[in-house]
């Protein structure tokens, strides 16, 4: 598959999408937010794939979405604009495989909601993360208000929208925005390392685990736990649940089938 705005690349059930839009720092913009839905209902019907790792590269994740774009739509051309990237940024929160976002440089604005729909965050030790719409006289409007809050609570969501300031990879892993950080040149290697590890676990297990988590975020405890046992008494019925059980048993590695 080839994209203007996006490189991507699958080996042995890892698949990788490079944002590429080097000259704007990957900030996106319709056309990249419409190639990347447009590969994401591509993807979806790939059994082999297992794991997505989201990357813009060594010098920038994306450094917020497209100003020049923008900076002229009246309410109804924002509208039809950002409906648009909620629904593609929704189905990548929602995709049926784990996706890491792999970031270095800035990770502002848009490309910062973009990383939230992920589910792990990768940094390099000089990432920068930021949501500053309001100093541009606006909000967070790719879910940036909603998912934030949801990661490090209402608090520090607000301070990080309302002073719109950018925080260093330390300070993100410190209050939960980002799950690991390492050095620039070791972004990529560490997510690879964490793809592989998932890999090697029974994909079923990991898409319900993964339905199951996303719905008690969205949802109150009661539909969030109905969910969990739902999926938990389904994988009864995959050979992977007698494959790994059996093999805790006896002692040994589970030869998971993905069945």
């Amino acid at each position: 598959m080839e994209f203007k705005n996006l490189i991507y690349t699958q080996e042995d059930g890892l698949g990788i999408i490079t944002l590429n839009r080097p000259k704007a720092l990957n900030a996106l913009c319709d056309e990249l937010t419409g190639e990347l839905g447009e590969l994401i209902s591509v993807l979806q019907n790939d059994t082999d794939l297992r794991v997505i790792i989201l990357t813009g590269g060594n010098i920038a994740f994306a450094a917020g979405a497209d100003i020049v774009e923008m900076m002229d739509k009246d309410s109804i051309g924002a509208y039809r604009s950002i409906i648009k990237t909620h629904d593609v940024f929704d189905r990548l929160e929602e995709f049926r495989v784990p996706v890491i976002a792999a970031i270095n440089g800035p990770c502002m604005g848009g490309g910062c909601e973009l990383a939230l729909c992920c589910d792990m965050r990768i940094a390099g030790s000089k990432a920068l993360f930021a949501l500053p719409e309001v100093s541009l006289g606006i909000i967070p409007g790719c879910g940036g208000t909603q998912r934030l809050t949801q990661l490090v609570g209402p608090a520090l969501a607000k301070e990080l929208i309302y002073l719109a300031a950018p925080i260093h990879a330390a300070k993100a892993q410190e209050i939960g925005l980002v799950n690991k950080v390492v050095d620039d040149d070791k972004v990529m290697e560490e997510a690879k390392a964490i793809a592989n590890k998932l890999m090697e676990r029974p994909a079923l297990a990991l898409r319900f685990a993964k339905e199951a988590v996303n719905c008690g975020v969205k949802t109150d405890l009661t539909t969030g736990k109905n969910m969990e046992l739902a999926r938990f008494t389904m994988l009864f019925s995959s050979e992977d649940q007698k494959e790994g059980m059996k093999a805790f048993y006896e002692k040994r590695k589970p030869l998971f089938k993905d069945k």
